[in-house]
């Protein structure tokens, strides 16, 4: 079988998809992104096109049109390495491109007969979702208008494909009602045989000192330090919690940069402008920051976890809170509506206000008080994930949507024909 993979941080979301397809002799990989870095993955036998992203079209541009220039120049960009694979004959059965960046605008333009399955990973929405969620950062009747317009490239892409995968529930969910009839939800996976419990598990700190499960642990991990995922609020959190327990350790780990929030109003990161608000209340002899770890050390650091706090505006999930619940952590997540398909309260974890550091702190305070009592939750997280989110399982979903889009798109060439 010939695949074609479209993904500007290439593998992303596919990632076990296309290492369980590497694996079999007799299919033809081609994926197409803006930079791979082959070392990072197990992939053998895959042909990598990588083109330059980033550009634009030329001219002066309103802050209405910056996305929609960029994903219509990574659309046609990668339109040029598309034409490119069919003057040499590629043809795929079958190709599956993220959404989110225009890459796929002009697949049906080169390949108007191949079946493309879009990864829907998110659509815009100026209020009731993520972008008037916290007051600190009001939404002005210009942003509804730039959130609105970005949208256009993502209702083009919506059109040209022939079916559509989203993550879960609530992300299926933002997209219009008349295309969700053809997106499906299909979770990308957790490797829960490599993601587990350890008791035996240490982790070190920067400063040489050694953490194990021994010790009360409170973690936190995000890719960057953001309020999209609740750094301000956990940061506030984490100094009641240290006033009220001195023994306690907290380890945070992530970058310095923002992926989704607004830039911090001040000079410096949002790290520095919480330790400058805070003070003297957040001890540095108890508080590390750990930046970005390698996975088998971000590992440890959940294997070693007394309890771990997720928290996220009503946006994309992070990989993490379902990697922290495979891990077996007692996990306080924010009572958000995507933390909420996956967690629930008293059952596989704990929910928390967003905007509370206090409950935060109070539900801490009581895992710590007694964690033998709450053990029983990150043992259910633990099971609900190797049950219903588990690598092997995503890919099975993943193979049975290839293989009745095939069945569907042969039935339909076939009709058409006669």
């Amino acid at each position: 079988m010939k695949l074609l993979f479209i993904h500007k941080n290439l593998p992303g979301q596919f990632e076990h998809f296309i290492h369980a397809l590497a694996q079999e002799p007799g299919n033809e990989l081609v994926c197409i992104c803006q930079e791979f870095k082959p070392q990072q993955y197990r992939f053998k036998g895959l042909r990598v096109e990588t083109y330059q992203g980033g550009a634009h079209l030329g001219g002066v541009s309103s802050e209405y049109l910056y996305s929609s220039e960029q994903a219509i120049a990574n659309g046609l960009a990668v339109a040029a390495k598309l034409t490119d694979l069919k003057r040499e004959g590629f043809v795929p059965d079958i190709a599956l491109a993220h959404l989110g960046w225009g890459e796929s605008l002009y697949f049906k333009d080169i390949y108007p007969h191949a079946p493309l399955v879009g990864y829907c990973e998110f659509y815009y929405h100026a209020r009731g979702v993520d972008a008037d969620f916290d007051p600190d950062f009001p939404l002005g009747l210009s942003d509804a208008f730039r959130i609105r317009t970005a949208n256009a490239t993502k209702l083009l892409g919506l059109v040209g494909i022939d079916l559509g995968v989203s993550p879960t529930e609530w992300q299926r969910s933002l997209f219009p009602p008349e295309f969700q009839r053809k997106i499906t939800v299909i979770h990308d996976g957790v490797d829960t045989v490599r993601i587990k419990p350890n008791p035996n598990a240490a982790f070190r700190l920067p400063n040489g000192q050694l953490l194990t499960r021994q010790q009360p642990v409170v973690t936190y991990a995000t890719r960057n330090l953001e309020p999209y995922r609740g750094f301000p609020v956990f940061m506030r959190a984490v100094a009641e919690i240290g006033r009220r327990r001195p023994d306690c350790q907290f380890v945070i780990a992530g970058g310095d940069e923002v992926s989704y929030s607004a830039r911090p109003p001040a000079a410096g990161t949002y790290r520095e402008q919480m330790l400058r608000e805070l003070g003297s209340t957040i001890d540095p002899k108890r508080v590390h920051f750990v930046g970005r770890l390698p996975f088998e050390e971000y590992l440890k650091l959940l294997q070693i976890s007394s309890v771990h706090v997720y928290l996220t505006v009503p946006f994309v999930l992070s990989w993490s809170l379902l990697e922290a619940m495979a891990a077996g952590c007692v996990v306080i997540g924010s009572n958000t509506a995507p933390v909420r398909e996956f967690l629930r309260h008293g059952v596989n974890g704990l929910l928390v206000d967003f905007f509370s550091p206090g409950e935060i702190a109070d539900m801490v305070d009581r895992v710590l008080e007694n964690p033998r009592r709450d053990r029983e939750l990150g043992l259910k997280a633990r099971a609900d994930m190797r049950r219903r989110y588990d690598v092997a399982e995503s890919i099975r979903r993943y193979r049975e949507l290839v293989d009745g889009v095939l069945s569907n798109h042969l039935l339909f060439v076939g009709d058409a024909v006669l």
